[in-house]
């Protein structure tokens, strides 16, 4: 099979599974004309991450790295009211971008964009000492993937899910001699997932237009779902 065909058949999925919303089809285009890097989650993988959350009862959640606010908006209307989701972008020119796209949606009062370094970012929302999230998702720098779980796991309660994607990278993940950092940041994390106590989690190949990739799903454990309303 090719990508060819992978991107076909993500195109059918979407057409029949993902609604048409204009929303977050101008938040693609406008974040390509803005020339930010082609890559966000695909539509199904974005759906992907609301039903997750909406599955999970998420009612707090956090993003590593935000890019053009694309899988923020996906994650920001899984929440129930009084919801609340926390993002984190390195590059201020993204989050211009971003800022744009999440204000067209309407999502503005649900979503704390911080521009920083992430890992100085995760420091201070530790910190602050607020409410745990119920719900991840990393999606940044991947050779630093192992900190921003280790980091996401103390701001997290108990029983909360983590996703962590890009982690196959191609098949190198099993490369122990590939230059790819990336690659190498995506085996420290697995070596980290084998060794590290109170979680469970497994790993998942896909394939798809972002070619031939995976995530990681991890469960905390302890605890029960978070209190709806």
């Amino acid at each position: 099979m090719s990508e060819w065909q992978w991107s076909a058949v993500d195109r059918y999925v979407s057409d029949l599974l993902v609604e048409p919303d204009p929303a977050l089809d101008e938040a693609l285009r406008c974040s390509e004309s803005a020339g930010l890097p082609r890559i966000a989650v695909s539509p199904p993988q974005g759906k992907m991450l609301h039903l997750l959350a909406r599955i999970h009862g998420a009612r707090r959640i956090l993003e590593v790295g935000t890019l053009g606010g694309y899988s923020t908006i996906w994650l920001a209307r899984a929440l129930p009211a009084g919801g609340h989701l926390v993002t984190l972008e390195l590059d201020p020119g993204y989050a211009a971008v971003a800022r744009e796209n999440i204000a067209r949606a309407g999502l503005e009062e649900l979503i704390d964009l911080r521009v920083a370094p992430a890992l100085d970012s995760l420091a201070a929302l530790a910190g602050e000492g607020g409410e745990p999230f119920d719900l991840t998702f990393i999606d940044a720098d991947k050779k630093t993937t192992p900190e921003y779980f280790e980091a996401a796991i103390g701001l997290s309660r108990p029983g909360a899910v983590i996703v962590v994607d890009n982690v196959v990278r191609g098949g190198a993940l099993i490369d122990p001699a590939s230059e790819d950092q990336g690659a190498q940041g995506m085996r420290r994390f697995h070596a980290q997932l084998a060794a590290r106590g109170g979680l469970t989690a497994t790993t998942i190949q896909t394939v798809g237009a972002k070619g031939y990739d995976g995530f990681t799903l991890v469960l905390l454990d302890g605890g029960s779902p978070p209190a709806s309303g």
